[in-house]
């Protein structure tokens, strides 16, 4: 999964001085301004100090909603995630600074963008600016010290950021570091920092949502050099996709071994129960108790005089179970006698697979109850003599359409099939299955600017695609990418040690502007 969190609130406070006049702009506001801008300068002004510094830092809050109810709603463990604060360079022929670091840490208090536009003389004037954080109910909140830099642990009074704190955490309470930076060599970076420990406290409840304040990291606010300017797109940019974003990473796929599981290795089948088209936990007894939790179910597997129970459990990601989904993980041997002989003159061999309740003596026991009899075909493992020649694969997607509305979420399939594969002429009409990959992974790419929105993510595997009786599928979200534009999704797969890249695929569509 790749969900991407958009700002709520940003805008940037300094204290510079006024170029003529001699004043400081503490109490100037330019919440609406298309850019955020990062700068140090080191005794500019004229008649000022040699060693007077003016500088700026910025304040971003972002939406967590969207994974508040993800969470809420059993589709992200908070403890498997991966999230990146992302702002992204605006190069407007400006000069600017190389080597240095910026930082990052989550707000103590709340504070307010305000409508000031002046970049440039600072005339207007409110909040939030380098003294103001907000103004509520006729009381101006001020910073604990001018520009918001006063710092301490989580749960500590009279502090504007947060350097780190104890969470509680599925291995207890942990004490955590809150803050996040990142080295500037060009100075013509995006800035992309490590926010997981900061997002999972807000969205567990344990830190207050009041956003992150992003500076010069603390040697570089005050050695005696200039860092004039770095410009990050604000989230009143005109170019949607450049606007500051949460990008939240999440490995929700599933391995589903129906269409290849092979003798001798382990894997994984599944079983999908649905009430009225809704995935729902299944149902047992009279008092309608509702199977849940680990080895809650049994698999049999029979072939011939072999039978075998295996034990299963609720379908689980992290600690959260999901809703409706069981699955087995178990191996075959194909050297137990049952099988060895038959294997002697074929390549697979068909068991039926049946879902029962938790009994080891299912079917002879009348209190047991079948929930799924179906068929494994298990396949004996692939051999061959060196082999140097690349597969080629044909890539489609079968219910891809060519428009989606911003908040549409998809469950996309792809068919895949291998064009020199040996074709098997027969009378009745035959099917052709998808293939099955383990490590398939999609990208997606404007279709105007060719510029990749969300690339392969082959380390988090956020972008990686599960499988099931059916084939390849993906879950998306459409609000991860800008609306009004064009995108084509692309494929990596990696597979018997080569990696092959997959981009003439029918895979178009837009994301239509509301």
């Amino acid at each position: 999964m790749h969900r991407v969190l958009s700002a709520s609130h940003d805008t940037y406070i300094t204290d510079k001085i006024i170029r003529g006049t001699g004043f400081r702009a503490t109490d100037a506001n330019v919440g609406q301004s298309g850019t955020l801008d990062l700068f140090k300068l080191y005794g500019e002004a004229p008649g000022s100090p040699s060693d007077a510094i003016e500088l700026t830092r910025a304040l971003v809050k972002f939406n967590m909603h969207p994974l508040r109810t993800m969470v809420r709603e059993g589709d992200v463990d908070l403890n498997n995630i991966k999230a990146e604060l992302v702002l992204s360079d605006i190069y407007g022929g400006q000069t600017t600074p190389s080597n240095f670091k910026l930082i990052s840490f989550p707000l103590a208090q709340k504070f307010q963008e305000g409508i000031g536009r002046d970049v440039v003389n600072y005339n207007d004037l409110g909040t939030s600016n380098f003294l103001t954080a907000s103004y509520t109910n006729g009381i101006f909140n001020l910073w604990n010290i001018p520009g918001g830099m006063k710092s301490g642990s989580l749960g500590d009074n009279n502090i504007d950021i947060i350097v780190s704190g104890s969470l509680q955490g599925p291995n207890g309470t942990q004490t955590l570091n809150l803050s996040s930076e990142q080295m500037f060599n060009t100075g013509e970076e995006n800035l992309i920092l490590d926010v997981t420990n900061a997002v999972s406290g807000v969205i567990s409840n344990q830190i207050d949502d009041h956003g992150f304040l992003i500076a010069f990291s603390g040697s570089y606010e005050k050695d005696a050099k200039t860092y004039f300017v770095k410009r990050f797109a604000s989230k009143n940019s005109s170019r949607e996709d450049l606007r500051p974003k949460i990008v939240v990473k999440y490995d929700d796929s599933i391995n589903d071994n129906h269409e290849n599981f092979i003798f001798d290795v382990s894997g994984s089948v599944f079983l999908n129960n649905y009430h009225r088209g809704t995935l729902a936990n299944i149902i047992s007894g009279t008092s309608a108790t509702e199977i849940t939790g680990h080895n809650c179910l049994k698999l049999k597997l029979i072939f011939g005089s072999y039978s075998q129970f295996v034990t299963a459990s609720q379908y689980s990601v992290g600690s959260v179970f999901k809703t409706g989904i069981y699955s087995a993980s178990f191996a075959v041997s194909r050297y137990d006698n049952n099988f060895f002989n038959y294997l002697k003159n074929t390549t697979s061999a068909s068991l039926d697979a049946i879902w029962c309740s938790g009994t080891d003596n299912f079917p002879d026991n009348n209190s047991s109850v079948a929930y799924l009899s179906s068929s494994l075909q298990i396949k004996t493992p692939f051999r061959t003599s060196f082999d140097g020649s690349q597969k080629r694969l044909l890539v489609r997607m079968k219910n891809l359409r060519p428009h989606y509305r911003k908040e549409d979420k998809v469950k996309l399939r792809v068919f895949i099939e291998d064009r020199d594969r040996q074709i098997v002429f027969k009378k009745r009409p035959l099917v052709t299955r998808s293939q099955v990959f383990e490590n398939m992974h999609f990208q997606v790419r404007d279709s105007q600017s060719k510029r990749i929105m969300i690339p392969f993510d082959v380390v988090n595997n956020s972008t990686k695609l599960s499988s099931d009786s059916d084939g390849m599928f993906f879950n998306f979200f459409m609000d991860s990418l800008p609306s009004g534009r064009n995108y084509n999704f692309e494929f990596l797969i990696r597979d018997f040690s080569e990696d092959y890249y997959v981009k003439d695929v029918s895979a178009k569509f837009n994301i239509e502007v509301d």
